[in-house]
């Protein structure tokens, strides 16, 4: 059996909670939103990944070459889960965040000797040091609900990811969308823009 390395998780302060499981999540966020929070993100996600990779492919710089970096996988593997892991961390550089600073918010484990296709062997979700979610299947998933997380529980999002989440409520979930950072308003414009 292939040893295991943990990413370790950075601490949020978040007040205790009793969603303890993906479905309870989901329906707290569904009672406060009136969305479905799995079903509208990863549809989203999928609508939006041809468009956000024509402007990764337009990135120039330092920036350009560390996201076609990060997207090399997606030439090696026709994997739904690592394109669209592929495409959130491309997202956070794009955005000039540090995509292992969501490592820091989900708890990552993968197994030492795997391929490109293979799945983490588990993706987590820890709020104050302790473990909120895992068995998460995928990172994509983890993101979604550490959305969830923070929004059910009325937290703010991490600051050194707050653009990128900003993106994903208000443009993705399309949740508050009538102000927008300068920055997540320019991304916003050329995702829309006509090919």
């Amino acid at each position: 059996m292939a040893d295991c390395t943990i990413l370790s998780p950075k601490k949020m302060t978040a007040p205790s909670t009793e969603l303890n499981s993906n479905e309870q999540v989901c329906a707290e966020f569904a009672r406060i939103t009136t969305v479905a929070l799995i079903s509208k993100f990863f549809s989203k996600l999928d609508e939006h990944t041809p468009s956000l990779l024509r402007i990764f492919a337009k990135r120039g710089g330092a920036q350009g070459q560390r996201i076609r970096k990060l997207l090399v996988p997606l030439t090696q593997c026709d994997c739904i889960n690592v394109k669209w892991e592929c495409v959130l961390k491309a997202l956070f550089v794009y955005l000039n965040e540090d995509p292992d600073n969501l490592i820091k918010e989900c708890m990552v484990i993968r197994c030492e000797g795997c391929e490109v296709g293979d799945g983490p062997a588990d993706v987590g979700v820890v709020l104050e040091g302790v473990t909120a979610l895992e068995g998460l299947g995928n990172v994509a998933n983890g993101v979604a609900l550490l959305i969830g997380l923070i929004y059910a529980l009325n937290l703010s999002y991490p600051k050194e990811l707050r653009y990128t989440f900003e993106l994903l409520q208000k443009v993705f979930l399309e949740l508050d969308g009538h102000k927008l950072s300068t920055k997540v308003q320019a991304l916003k414009t050329k995702l829309f823009a006509p090919h």
